[in-house]
């Protein structure tokens, strides 16, 4: 018998290597980028609100903005939410990964979470909110108010800052700080229903529902929100990315804030059209549209901006800090904000970038 040739062996692990070799350059992800890939595209969650305030978010969804400029990737802007609070729960959660939302959530997510959790990357809309009262409750004035019993959205958000900071500064306390006002945490449309039925006095809302208390419930308005704040301006809504997805996705929330961006100079350029999208869109969601009076009403209270207004979200951290929502230690807010990817969609725009300060 034949011995086996000596150089067969070495053909063999010339062979093996190759093979291995092959095998490594199959699994190679190198092009896999943040953005994905064809075979395995991303996709954004988006959260808002359908509520006037939150405008750029059902106008860039019913338009189909986000999903045009997202490309290959994709949109999930099937939750909604009442409140901040709720919105930024399910941020923390990673149920959603960009979102659109008041100061005041956002700052306490961020709080808690020790800046872990989320970055603001945007404004978008200013103004729109409002105080209601009913006028069978007799208020007309701010000693009126004793004993008097107010609705908000939700404990913490936005506008429930915003009437506990009213009535700190005028010497009223809620019955919650031994005194005489009660201020019910309420979903919105129960506090239209509620207010019609005289079952509280007030309430402190975003548009379109102080419009619609002051249309359908026939309400009077005793605050606009922004004769509080200088030059009327105030940070009412504010777009977060959850802190994760933002610093594993960049080129992906760039896109987003590209449409967010277009979509904004869109609403702000054709605004009588952009009215009858966001109703639509609202119809869509809540399965009623808002009479045109309440439409124009709503808009009309508010400006439409992708600038956050940083000025005004820091007076609304001392605000909430100020009535014990924010610990007992001043938290640092240095680093809340992340506007690199805004300013460059800005500048490639030739706009005028927005500070952090």
């Amino acid at each position: 018998m034949k011995a086996p040739s000596p150089r067969l062996p070495r053909l063999f692990a010339i062979l093996l290597l190759f093979s291995l070799a092959l095998a490594a350059c199959g699994t190679d992800n190198s092009s896999t980028t943040s953005g994905g890939n064809a075979s395995s595209p991303v996709t954004v969650h988006l959260g808002y609100f359908p509520n006037i305030t939150h405008a750029v978010a059902l106008v860039g969804v019913a338009r189909g903005t986000f999903a045009q400029t997202l490309g290959n990737n994709k949109i999930d802007a099937s939750k909604t939410f009442n409140a901040g609070p709720a919105l930024m729960e399910a941020l923390t959660a990673g149920d959603i990964d960009i979102g659109y939302v008041g100061p005041n959530p956002a700052i306490n997510t961020y709080v808690k979470t020790h800046g872990d959790a989320v970055r603001i990357i945007a404004g978008a809309s200013s103004g729109g909110a409002s105080f209601i009262v009913r006028p069978g409750a007799n208020i007309k004035n701010v000693a009126d108010l004793h004993g008097k019993k107010l609705a908000t959205p939700q404990k913490g958000g936005t506008q429930d800052i915003a009437l506990r900071h009213y009535l700190q500064t005028n010497n009223l306390k809620t019955t919650d700080q031994g005194g005489d006002v009660q201020i019910i945490p309420t979903d919105n449309a129960s506090i239209l229903n509620e207010f019609k039925a005289g079952q509280i006095d007030g309430a402190w809302v975003p548009e379109p529902w102080a419009s619609r208390l002051l249309t359908e419930a026939k309400g009077t308005l005793f605050l606009d929100e922004r004769t509080t704040w200088p030059d009327n301006k105030f940070i009412t809504t504010l777009v977060v990315a959850r802190k994760d997805f933002l610093d594993q996705h960049p080129d992906i929330v760039q896109k987003f804030l590209q449409a967010h961006v277009e979509t904004v100079q869109y609403i702000n350029n054709n605004l009588p059209e952009a009215e009858k999208i966001a109703n639509e869109q609202l119809k869509k969601l809540t399965g009623k549209a808002l009479s045109t009076k309440v439409i124009d009403g709503a808009f009309k209270k508010q400006n439409i901006t992708y600038d956050p207004l940083a000025s005004t979200l820091f007076k609304s951290a001392d605000n909430a800090f100020s009535l014990g929502f924010l610990g007992t230690t001043k938290p640092d807010l240095s680093n809340i904000f992340a506007l690199d990817l805004l300013n460059n969609v800005l500048s490639s725009k030739g706009l005028p970038k927005v500070s952090a300060s």
